[in-house]
């Protein structure tokens, strides 16, 4: 039998998100548990795709984040781009992608699932909400859940 997974001492997090107000109240609330992660922000989907998959312009190297943060609505390349060459890559198809948006639109859910999201999150407009559902997000990916970290 192989040997149980293991968390890493720190979780890496890549957030994709251009609201900075939203990546701020994100950063804050993932920072607030016990678990030890970094958190990356980009603010859009060109800058995600070379921080993923490496700069063509010959710039930094790819990065293996743990969990990464999408909104949908983003400058350059959309969201659901992005989710769709994560979970092409051989090398990212498992890294755990949720999507976080401001959209309930069904065909926007629909097409994030598609393409093999492994969560779907509204994001509330009320702040208590807003901050009730990053601190349970945060909770749940970074404390409770196992992957096998590569």
């Amino acid at each position: 039998m192989p040997p149980e997974p293991t968390q890493p001492d720190t979780l890496h997090v890549l957030l994709v998100e251009d609201n900075d107000d939203h990546a701020e109240l994100i950063r804050r609330s993932l920072g607030d548990h016990n678990v030890p992660n970094t958190l990356d922000v980009v603010r859009d989907g060109a800058a995600a795709m070379d921080y993923l998959f490496g700069s063509d312009a010959g710039g930094a190297a790819p990065k293996r984040p743990h969990l990464v943060l999408l909104d949908l609505r983003l400058p350059k390349i959309d969201g659901l781009e992005v989710l769709r060459r994560i979970k092409e890559s051989e090398a990212l198809k498992e890294l755990p992608v949720v999507v976080v948006t401001t959209s309930e639109a069904e065909s926007d859910v629909a097409r994030a699932y598609q393409h093999h999201a492994n969560s779907y999150l509204v994001k509330p407009l009320d702040f208590r909400e807003f901050t009730k559902l990053m601190e349970d997000l945060g909770l749940y990916w970074l404390g409770w859940n196992r992957n096998p970290w590569a």
